[in-house]
């Protein structure tokens, strides 16, 4: 029986190892982590990350072929394939600080896979990581080998949150980077035998190890980039009256664009967007390519402006101060349909509008309380090291509450903004909230989910990202 093990319980590890054991009933497959309360988690019935059909996956192979443990140095020397998906945040200081990836955990995970292990072993990254981490993986196992053989293999997950377990099932692609030698050529063939088992061939592309490195980066570079694009063209639709859906949608009948992606938001966030393109900067800027670098900064830069764009819109609205004044929050997490909230757009507008003095109410479907306090105090970056190495209890912030429904939040309040796509906002009785607000109400979306002319019919102000401007909008300009 072939076993595998994979070091890291997060939103990599976790899932994929799941839908491997699902789909290969003859493999042994252990999860391990160092964190106690992650894994005992991943042991009971309230998982520790939500991904829709997630825990159905986790509770028909749990304890039969899929096993969650913190006994780590045991699994990985019992494997025959190792996968690492660690957290790979980005340096705060040293050597390519604020843009450079921190590869500690990978390093010691290395050491630890060449300390333990008495058997030939796969190593497969999983992490995202920048170019050439497998060389200096490679390097750390070799000469540290004591004879046994290691194979490093570049197996980049594409995997998008709220949908994980759909991609995992039927993924676009399956990348799997190798070494181009005998040894290499076996261990991609192992690895492709274990996707081959619901993914057909052809979704399986086998490539060298840095085009595998380099095609993860490269790919959310690109998602973030039209991300940014369609949110460059927000600002632009919004000072000329053009409504950014028309113009999107017109754009993305173009067979050569596609329509993904191209909805205008208060910003991108997730673990990987902003993370992946600082990596690809650094990479190009070692590389002696600064022409190259200045042009991924761009579609951060587009982002941070997007996200400080709404924010000034909220203030100038609202007689230019927020000061002391009640203001809704709906969503906090990045996206719909997961409780993830790293890097999200809603970290960087409530600090603003809690900079400005506002007292803000939190309401989001999926995300607790302690994770938002944590999120509104943790410095940047803080958020992508292991849970046990972040500050221990971060300072609440007075002004912030967190509430469980959307009328609890919005009662009182003088705005409410919609910084998650949640469904369930869509269909809120508008009405009744108008009706608990002070007035001038005003409605912020962020996200483009409301419907702006029945909101205005109403009685409420509504600002819309990209739409074009309510009356009251054009006389109080918002001041960049």
């Amino acid at each position: 029986m072939v076993k595998i093990c994979c070091i890291g319980a997060g939103y990599v590890g976790g899932p994929t190892m799941a839908v491997i054991a699902l789909k290969c009933p003859d493999i042994e497959v252990a999860v391990v982590d160092i964190s106690v309360p992650r894994i005992t988690a991943w042991n009971s019935d309230q998982l520790p990350i939500y991904e829709p059909g997630l825990d159905d996956v986790v509770k028909q192979c749990r304890g039969k072929n899929l096993f969650f443990s913190t006994d780590v140095e045991k699994h990985v020397c019992e494997a025959d394939i190792v996968f690492v998906s660690v957290n790979t945040p980005t340096k705060t200081r040293g050597l390519g600080a604020g843009k450079a990836a921190d590869l500690t955990y990978w390093e010691s995970a290395a050491r630890m896979i060449a300390d333990v292990s008495k058997s030939d072993k796969i190593v497969v990254e999983k992490s995202t990581v920048p170019v050439k981490t497998a060389e200096a993986i490679e390097k750390i196992l070799t000469h540290n080998s004591k004879g046994i053989n290691f194979q490093i293999l570049s197996n980049p997950e594409f995997l998008a949150e709220g949908t994980a377990i759909e991609d995992l099932f039927k993924p676009d692609r399956v990348l799997i980077g190798g070494r181009e030698t005998p040894g290499g050529q076996k261990a991609i063939q192992a690895l492709k035998d274990v996707y081959a088992h619901w993914v057909p061939e052809e979704n399986i592309i086998t490539t060298n190890l840095w085009s595998a490195e380099l095609s993860k980066l490269a790919a959310n570079a690109f998602l973030a980039q039209r991300i940014s694009s369609v949110n460059a063209m927000s600002a632009l639709c919004e000072a000329t009256g053009a409504n950014v859906s028309q113009v999107a949608y017109a754009v993305g009948k173009d067979t050569r664009i596609g329509p993904k992606f191209l909805n205008a938001s208060v910003g991108f966030g997730g673990s990987c967007f902003q993370k992946d393109i600082l990596n690809l900067v650094y990479i190009c800027e070692c590389n002696g390519l600064p022409e190259v670098a200045e042009y991924w900064k761009q579609v951060i830069k587009i982002n941070d402006y997007q996200k400080s764009r709404f924010v000034n819109r909220v203030v100038a609205s609202m007689f230019n101060t927020v000061s002391n004044k009640k203001i809704a929050i709906l969503g906090f997490a990045f996206k719909k349909d997961t409780g993830d909230t790293r890097e999200t757009p809603a970290i960087d507008v409530c600090k603003g509008l809690l900079g400005d003095k506002a007292c803000v109410s939190i309401y989001d479907p999926q995300v607790t309380e302690d994770q938002i306090q944590r999120d509104l105090t943790l410095n940047k970056f803080d958020w992508d090291h292991p849970l046990h190495l972040q500050p221990m209890s971060p300072t609440t912030v007075k002004q912030v509450s967190v509430v469980w429904d959307a009328y609890a939040a919005t009662k009182d309040a003088h705005a409410v903004c919609i910084l998650t796509e949640w469904d369930e906002f869509k269909s809120l009785d508008y009405k009744r909230i108008y009706d608990n607000m002070q007035k001038p109400a005003f409605v912020f979306d962020g996200r483009n989910v409301v419907d702006t002319e029945k909101l205005r019919e109403i009685g409420f102000i509504v600002y819309s990202i990209g739409k074009p401007l309510d009356a009251w909008l054009k006389d109080m300009p918002a001041i960049a």
